[in-house]
C-alpha cells in the first residue's frame, strides 16, 4: 500500500431508496436478520459465522456467495437498535459496502424503511466493479424486497386473523 496515495483514490457510490411496509416497526425489524430472511426472500442463502443468539445482533457475522457481487462476502451487523435501525458492513476483496436501514413509523400500520448503501472500491479491479453499478438496479432490488416483505407480512397477518 502506498501511504502517499490519497484516502479518496477509490471509487465510491451512495444509493438510497425508501420502502413502504404495511406493518409496525416492531413486526418488521426481526425479519431484517440473516436467519429470518429465509422466511420471506425465496432465493436467500447465507452461512452464519457467528451469533450468540442465532439471530441478528451486534457483532453477528454471516457470509453470502454470489458471483455477480464479486464472490464470497462477509457481513457484520454494525448497528442493532430494535426496532428503529440496523446496519451492516459487507466486504469482499473488490469492495466494502455499508448498509443502513432506518425504520420510521408513518402510521400505526405503516412503516417507511430508508435503505442507504455506500459502496467503496478497495482495489483497481474494485474501481471497475463499483463504477459499473447503477442506482436503478439498487432501486429495483429494494422494490423487490418491499414486495416480498409486504406479501410475507400480509400472509402472516391473514393466518393470525384466521386463528
Amino acid at each position: 500500500m502506498n501511504r502517499l496515495e490519497p484516502a479518496t483514490a477509490r471509487v465510491r457510490l451512495r444509493f438510497s431508496h425508501c420502502q413502504r411496509i404495511e406493518a409496525a416497526p416492531s413486526d418488521i425489524f426481526p425479519l431484517l436478520c440473516p436467519v429470518r430472511e429465509y422466511d420471506w426472500i425465496p432465493d436467500w442463502d447465507c452461512r452464519m459465522v457467528y451469533s450468540t443468539s442465532g439471530l441478528a445482533e451486534p457483532g453477528c457475522i454471516f457470509q453470502t456467495d454470489r458471483p455477480a457481487d464479486g464472490g464470497l462476502d462477509t457481513w457484520l451487523v454494525s448497528r442493532h437498535e430494535p426496532p428503529s435501525h440496523i446496519g451492516f458492513v459487507r466486504m469482499n476483496p473488490l469492495r466494502a459496502i455499508q448498509y443502513d436501514i432506518d425504520l420510521t413509523p408513518a402510521s400505526e400500520s405503516v412503516t417507511v424503511l430508508r435503505w442507504e448503501q455506500v459502496i467503496t472500491a478497495l482495489t483497481a479491479a474494485g474501481d471497475s466493479h463499483v463504477a459499473q453499478l447503477e442506482e436503478a438496479a439498487f432501486v429495483r432490488s429494494i422494490a423487490r424486497l418491499e414486495a416480498l416483505l409486504n406479501r410475507y407480512l400480509e400472509a402472516a397477518s391473514a393466518v393470525e386473523t384466521a386463528d
